[in-house]
């Protein structure tokens, strides 16, 4: 779907709330948000519905107001609040559901104001987001010292032969540590960082950082090389301890991997 018609199907949401006369607003967030100027082929709709009160369990439970507008082939209420929905002509989309005042409670991204009731004052509905998580550290020393440890754990899981444990403690926990902390070390292109997932549009903000992902994830097969090339990266930015450091190397080379470090 190209963005015109992705921003089209956002209006054609707001138009059938209004038609509901149980809604009071339509917030859209993420690239149909604030963010319009990354809205492409592959994005979908992240939607907020501000109900009227009593009303949010019906829009929850009852898709009719989006079935209105196009057949919904697939839904799936993956929270409380929502769910996540692909239209049969290939839309998809995530929405959730809150009352007015549900709304300075909830961690989420400013967004835009797609509809409002004609009778609802926009000083009520406020689309600037609400608390957001903090997904970058600010301590190299807690954030690296935990990536080096998870690096020693997912070898020592790997040498079990515990693999999808060692995957994730190496090229998933290991590297997410290394990850929050980047910004202090290397310069960041500004380009729409996401207040929940730091490794969003990585390649764009981090270009140097990303040219050696490949080298950090190499998979299944090769995670104590994968190991080694995040623990070569850590070294080059942190004095990691001597100990430790030895101790995977030593590990990774009984595993068949070659160390290019000291």
């Amino acid at each position: 779907m190209n963005a015109t018609e992705l921003l089209a199907r956002l209006d054609a949401i707001g138009a059938s709330l209004e038609e509901t006369r149980e809604a009071l607003a339509l917030l859209g967030v993420g690239s149909v948000g604030v963010e319009l100027e990354r809205l492409d082929a592959y994005s979908d709709l992240d939607f907020f519905v501000i109900a009227k009160p009593g009303f949010k369990a019906r829009f929850i439970d009852r898709l009719d107001w989006l079935e209105s507008i196009s057949p919904v082939a697939f839904a799936f209420q993956n929270t409380p609040d929502g769910s996540k929905i692909m239209f049969a002509d290939g839309i998809y989309g995530e929405f959730a559901v809150f009352e007015e005042e549900e709304l300075s409670g909830i961690p989420y991204a400013p967004g835009r104001i797609v509809w409002i009731d004609p009778e609802c004052s926009p000083d009520r509905i406020d689309p600037s987001g609400g608390r957001t998580p903090q997904p970058r550290g600010t301590s190299p020393e807690y954030a690296l010292n935990e990536a080096v440890t998870n690096l020693y754990v997912g070898l020592c899981r790997y040498a079990r032969g515990e693999r999808l444990s060692s995957v994730r403690f190496i090229e998933q926990h290991a590297l997410e540590q290394v990850v929050s902390v980047l910004h202090l070390y290397e310069q960041e292109v500004p380009y729409y960082p996401d207040s929940f997932r730091n490794e969003r549009r990585i390649e764009r903000r981090f270009p140097e950082f990303s040219s050696r992902l490949n080298s950090m994830l190499q998979g299944y097969e090769n995670i104590p090389q994968s190991a080694l090339a995040i623990l070569n990266y850590i070294e080059g930015i942190y004095p990691v301890n001597a100990k430790m450091a030895a101790s995977i190397r030593s590990l990774a080379a009984g595993l068949g991997a070659i160390s290019s470090g000291q």
